[in-house]
């Protein structure tokens, strides 16, 4: 079963008040349905959905909920419920408002439609119920997206979502238009915003996995680079010692120079503050990373003059 499946199925079983119901049947027929005469068509491949559709609509409008039973088209294993509405029809739409009292439609639904927040997400879970799918966090990229067919429809179901600060944006498709997200906290949002609880704990589960496998990798990557600064600093302070070696007797050198040379030959992969430690406890006398690194400063310049 996929995560859009499982978010679907968790948020079918969420009972609404009857504004709440209204909504949400008017989000799913307004990107869902198909009016063929006097007759409203719905579409899923979702059989608790079927029935929700069917309890909604038995106990707001007590009309008859026709089922019908076909082959899919789309290359999908699944059956395709089709649900034929024609009793009492026209009240249902102007209640939904998906039409006025005179049956002319609107290209979004009236203001009383989402009048509180609770009937707002009811809408937003119709419009996912119809076109919505959430990527697995675990298997893909993090994306949640809405096709939409209707441009008025597209823009009104932005404004509803962008309400609680989703940052959700459009794109024009081929056929349509497509309601998107990819920020991980936002879509995380969205599905406390549907209701789906478990979905968002699953959800949050995967992203503080990635994020912590991120920062590791990270950490990982920085630590290797400073090794690897390390080690090119080492390697080029011996390089500077075997010129030095080459053209002077390390014993006519001064004290410090000879003693870091020393150490340097003794820790070759050692850090200046891993080699300042070293001699402070050895020697006794404390000297400091910044010390040690102004030593080997001279030292470098000595070896320039070796070379010129």
């Amino acid at each position: 079963m996929s995560y859009t499946t499982k978010i679907k199925n968790e948020i079918i079983t969420i009972e609404g008040t009857k504004s709440e119901m209204i909504a949400e049947i008017s989000g799913f027929i307004r990107n869902n349905g198909e009016l063929y005469e006097e007759t409203l068509i719905l579409a899923t491949e979702n059989k608790a959905l079927v029935d929700k559709l069917i309890y909604m609509i038995n106990t707001l409008y007590k009309s008859k909920v026709e089922v019908e039973m076909k082959n899919n088209l789309n290359f999908s294993k699944n059956m395709l419920y089709l649900l034929k509405i024609s009793e009492n029809l026209s009240f249902i739409l102007e209640d939904i408002g998906y039409t006025n009292n005179r049956g002319i439609p609107f290209t979004s639904p009236p203001e009383y439609i989402v009048g509180g927040n609770e009937e707002i997400r009811a809408y937003l879970r119709g419009v996912f119920l119809a076109k919505g799918s959430v990527n697995d966090p675990k298997t893909s990229r993090y994306h949640m997206e809405l096709l939409i067919d209707n441009p008025e429809e597209t823009v009104f179901v932005q404004k509803l979502l962008n309400i609680f600060d989703l940052n959700a944006k459009i794109l024009t498709r081929d056929k349509g238009y497509m309601i998107y997200m990819k920020e991980a906290e936002k879509i995380s949002d969205y599905l406390k915003i549907l209701g789906a609880n478990n979905a968002v704990m699953y959800f949050e589960n995967i992203r503080i996995y990635k994020d912590k496998k991120n920062q590791t990798n990270r950490l990982n990557n920085c630590e290797q680079a400073n090794i690897n600064k390390i080690v090119d600093a080492a390697s080029i302070q011996l390089k500077q010692i075997e010129i030095i070696k080459k053209h002077t007797q390390i014993d006519l050198l001064d004290d410090k120079t000879k003693e870091i040379i020393q150490y340097r030959l003794k820790y070759p992969e050692a850090s200046l503050k891993e080699l300042s430690e070293i001699i402070s406890m050895e020697t006794g006398k404390t000297i400091t990373k910044s010390g040690l690194n102004h030593r080997f400063r001279k030292l470098k310049e000595l070896a320039e003059k070796f070379q010129e």
